[in-house]
Order: C-alpha cells, then sequence, then structure tokens
C-alpha cells in the first residue's frame, strides 16, 4: 500500500481501495483471510511526517478451538491509525502498519459463536438444575467413601 507524497494536497485526501490479502501472511492457522483488505482513510503530510486514519476490514476463516469447524468472520478496524516518519522519502508504504492493526485484531482463541447467531457443537446447557447437581456430587463422595485407606 505505498503513497506518492506529492500525490498528496496540503490539506491532505481520501483514498479508498482493496489490497490482496496475501500483505498478511496469514498460513490458515488459526485464521485464513479470504477477501481482499478494504480500506477507507484520510491521509495527509505534516511537517515531519505522513499520517493516516480511517477503516480497514477483511473477511477471515477461523477454526473454532472448541468444535474445531471452520467458520467466517469479519474483521473490522474502524479506528486504525498511524504516523511515519517521512525522512527525505517521496513514497510511504502502509503495508506494515495496515498487517500489524488487522493481525492485532484476530481472536486469540476464536470461537464459531462469536457474534450469537450459532450454537457451538461443544457448548454444554447452560441451565443446570441445582438438585441433580448436588445429587451427583453425593454420588461421587460415595465412592470415595467406601476406600480403605
Amino acid at each position: 500500500m505505498i503513497i506518492h507524497l506529492i500525490d498528496i494536497p496540503e490539506e491532505g485526501m481520501q483514498i479508498e481501495g482493496e489490497e490482496p490479502s496475501s500483505i498478511l501472511q496469514l498460513t490458515g492457522d488459526p485464521a485464513s483471510a479470504i477477501s481482499p483488505i478494504r480500506y477507507s482513510m484520510h491521509v495527509g503530510v505534516t511537517e515531519t511526517g505522513l499520517f493516516a486514519v480511517g477503516k480497514l476490514a477483511v473477511d477471515v476463516e477461523c477454526t473454532c478451538v472448541r468444535c474445531l469447524e471452520k467458520f467466517q468472520r469479519p474483521i473490522e478496524r474502524p479506528d486504525f491509525a498511524t504516523q511515519i516518519e517521512l525522512q527525505n522519502r517521496e513514497t510511504v508504504d502502509l503495508t506494515d502498519e495496515v498487517r500489524e492493526d488487522i493481525l492485532l485484531a484476530l481472536p486469540a482463541h476464536p470461537h464459531c459463536n462469536w457474534n450469537g447467531e450459532k450454537a457451538c457443537k461443544a457448548d454444554f446447557p447452560i441451565a443446570i438444575d441445582p438438585e441433580k447437581a448436588a445429587k451427583d456430587r453425593r454420588e461421587v463422595w460415595k465412592g470415595l467413601d467406601k476406600l480403605k485407606l
């Protein structure tokens, strides 16, 4: 994602587009990108550097850590912001900053029920009968009480 500084007017400019998801270098475990990276950001030049603020989005396919099924999930970064020192350059490459921001947004332990629209096969029923739980605990201890140590 290379930006030519000469193209940026004094008031800055809005840029929008897509970049190939290959810049993320995702190998498929725990996630792989299934769409291009979409971006919309305002870029401008200050006395010492280039700034960029805006939105990033990409769709990824993850593997659920509970049931091991694959599922799709959008990754959105509505608050992307970066500042890069110019150091007598004519162009600035935002690829590393975009990659880092998206990779940090990936879930460390992806779950297929991340948005509540799907029930994970590995989820247990949440409703627990307190009387049955107490009875189960007593049954377990009965076996241990019979031990002669």
